[in-house]
């Protein structure tokens, strides 16, 4: 069973850039908002934005962008 709902603009705006694709349904995209939400929900130490920090860290890391034990010492004067 399909159904319209209203929407203000600047909503419809808004769920139109979570779209990962042009094509993508209305429906997709508001099955995966409610799938991150009940995720975020069941796990909120490891939200989306916490997700991302961490995939960022390891690729920061990976390309040797970060300070040794030794040279946090010596900055922080210990």
């Amino acid at each position: 069973m399909e159904t319209t709902i209203r929407l203000n603009n600047s909503t419809k705006e808004q769920l139109d850039s979570f779209k990962q694709y042009k094509s993508e349904s209305y429906d997709e995209l508001v099955r995966k908002l409610i799938y991150l939400v009940k995720m975020c929900e069941k796990k909120p130490e490891l939200s989306q934005k916490t997700i991302l920090e961490i995939k960022e860290a390891r690729e920061r890391i990976k390309s040797g962008e970060f300070y040794t034990e030794e040279e946090v010492k010596e900055i922080l004067g210990l």
